[in-house]
C-alpha cells in the first residue's frame, strides 16, 4: 500500500466502506506460508543504470532458446515464427483496438474473431469455437467447470497423461465451486485407465494426446465409455501443430477441447502470453464460456460480424456468467491467425511432419546410448526417456555446455516419483547437427 497515492486517513476511510478492520483482512484467503513478512532482498534505493546494468548481468546467465541446441517442450514449443506475424500485428489498427464492445464499429476486430474460431474448429475437427480463452491449463478448467453445468455432475475424471500443471490450475479454478476432481497417477502410456474411474457422478473425462509424455492416443474408445455413462470427453492438445498430422479430437469424439494455441505464430515470450483455444459441440454452445463472433449482413446486404454469443460476467449479471474471463488473448489470436493463413492446410500438414521427422531421429540417436530407454511408443514431436541418473542432475551438467537437453518430469510433478525421466521435445526449428550435439554429449555425461 506504500506506493498508492492515499493517506492514513483515506485507507481507514475505505476499509470502514468495505467493512474490514485493517488491510491484512482483504488477505485472509492467502495461506500463512506465502506471506512475507519485510523486503525482498533487493537494494533499497538504485539509479536507472545500476538496476539496468544488475538486471543485464542476471538475464546474460540465461542461455536462450534460439541460441543453443534445445529440446524442452513440455507445453510450450519453439515453432519458428515468420517475420510477417510480427509484422501485420503491429499495424495500428490492431495493436491499439482492444475489445469489441461496440461489434457496429470493431468490424475488423470481430472479423479476424471470426475467422480465427474458423480456423480452429477446422483444426480439432468440431463444429463451433470460441474467441479464445487465456491458455490451455486455464482452458481446460473452463471446459470441466462447463462440463459439470451440462450434466449436472460434480467430478472430473483426470487422466494421468495431462500435464500436471494444467491439473494444478483446473484445481485451483474448480475447488471454488465444489467440483471434485479425481486425477489418475502419472502414467505414459495409460489414457484409456479413465473408463475404470468413470462412475454415475462423473460429469467429465479429461485426457491429453499427445499427452504430456508426448505418447499420442486415439480416445474414440474412451469417448465412447464416456458417452455411455452419460459424461463428456474433454480433449486437451498442448501442441497445437500436432492436430496437422493426428486424428483430430472432433473425429475421436471430444465433446469439448480445451488446447494451447501457443505453437502457431506465438513465440515462448519467457512463458507468456499464449492463446487458449476451446470448441465443443453444437449442442452445447449455450454454455461455452467466452466470446463467440459471428457472420451476418447489414440492411444493405453487405458482410457484416457480431458478438452471437456473450457470455462473460461483462455482459450480464455476474451470476449468470459461464465464466468470468476477461480478455479474448487478442494479439496473441491474431498471431495465430495469420500464421495458420500463411501455413494454410498443406502448410500445416507439411510442418507438422517436418516435426515429427525431427523426433524420429532424435529418438534413434539417444536411443543408440548406453543407458537410455525410450519410453514413449507413439509420439508426434516429444517424448520421455529414462536416464541411469536423475533427470535434472543430467539437464544441469549439459546446461553447463550450453545445451538445454529437454524437461526433466520431476519439475513439472516433483512428487510423482519418475525423477529419472526426461521430456525431449523437437520441432522444425531443431537442427540434425543440435541433434548430433546433445547424443554425443548425454553419452559423455552419462558415461563419467
Amino acid at each position: 500500500m506504500r506506493y498508492l497515492p492515499l493517506t492514513p486517513d483515506d485507507r481507514t476511510a475505505m476499509l470502514a466502506a468495505i467493512g474490514a478492520k485493517s488491510i491484512d483482512d482483504l488477505f485472509v484467503d492467502v495461506p500463512k506460508a506465502a506471506h512475507r513478512d519485510g523486503f525482498v532482498d533487493l537494494p533499497r534505493v538504485a539509479g536507472e543504470m545500476e538496476v539496468e546494468r544488475a538486471l543485464g548481468a542476471m538475464a546474460a546467465k540465461n542461455a536462450s532458446a534460439g541460441s543453443v541446441p534445445f529440446f524442452c517442450g513440455a507445453g510450450a514449443y519453439k515453432h519458428h515464427v515468420p517475420a510477417t506475424v510480427d509484422h501485420v500485428i503491429q499495424r495500428s489498427e490492431f495493436l491499439t483496438s482492444y475489445t469489441p464492445y461496440q461489434p457496429e464499429i470493431a468490424q475488423g476486430t470481430l472479423q479476424y474473431l471470426y475467422e480465427f474460431q474458423t480456423q480452429v474448429a477446422n483444426l480439432t475437427g468440431m463444429p463451433v469455437a470460441n474467441a479464445s480463452l487465456y491458455d490451455g491449463s486455464t482452458a481446460m478448467a473452463e471446459g470441466v467447470l462447463m462440463a459439470t453445468r451440462v450434466t449436472r455432475r460434480n467430478k472430473a475424471v483426470i487422466s494421468g497423461g495431462v500435464h500436471p500443471h494444467y491439473v494444478r490450475a483446473t484445481e485451483t479454478v474448480v475447488h471454488a465451486v465444489g467440483v471434485e476432481t479425481g486425477a489418475l497417477p502419472a502414467a505414459i502410456d495409460a489414457e484409456a485407465a479413465v473408463i475404470d474411474a468413470i462412475g454415475p457422478d462423473t460429469a467429465c473425462v479429461v485426457v491429453q494426446t499427445p499427452n504430456v509424455f508426448g505418447t499420442a492416443t486415439d480416445v474414440t474408445k474412451i469417448a465412447e465409455a464416456a458417452h455411455a455413462a452419460g459424461a463428456l470427453l474433454i480433449v486437451v492438445v498442448t501442441e497445437a501443430v500436432s492436430m496437422g498430422l493426428l486424428k483430430s479430437p472432433g473425429e475421436m469424439g471430444a465433446d469439448i477441447v480445451a488446447a494451447e494455441g501457443q505453437s502457431i505464430g506465438n513465440a515462448l515470450n519467457y512463458g507468456g502470453p499464449y492463446v487458449g483455444l476451446f470448441a465443443c459441440r453444437e449442442k452445447l454452445v449455450r454454455q461455452m464460456p467466452g466470446r463467440l463472433c459471428g457472420e451476418t449482413v447489414d440492411a444493405d446486404g453487405a458482410r457484416g460480424f457480431v458478438l452471437t454469443l456473450s457470455t462473460r460476467e461483462q455482459h450480464i449479471r455476474r451470476d449468470k456468467a459461464t465464466s468470468n474471463i476477461c480478455t479474448n488473448s487478442g494479439l496473441c489470436t491474431l498471431a495465430f491467425t495469420i500464421h495458420m493463413s500463411l501455413l494454410g492446410e498443406t502448410g500445416l500438414r507439411k510442418l507438422a511432419l517436418l516435426n515429427h521427422e525431427k523426433a524420429l531421429a532424435t529418438r534413434d540417436a539417444l536411443a543408440a546410448i548406453p543407458g537410455v530407454e525410450v519410453l514413449t511408443p507413439r509420439f508426434f514431436n516429444e517424448f520421455a526417456v529414462r536416464l541411469p541418473r536423475p533427470a535434472a542432475e543430467v539437464v544441469e551438467a549439459l546446461a553447463q555446455h550450453r545445451i538445454l537437453a529437454g524437461v526433466p518430469y520431476s519439475r513439472l510433478a516433483p512428487a510423482a516419483g519418475m525423477d529419472d525421466v526426461l521430456l525431449v521435445a523437437t520441432t522444425e526449428t531443431t537442427l540434425d547437427a543440435d541433434i548430433r550435439i546433445l547424443a554425443g554429449s548425454l553419452a559423455k555425461v552419462l558415461a563419467n
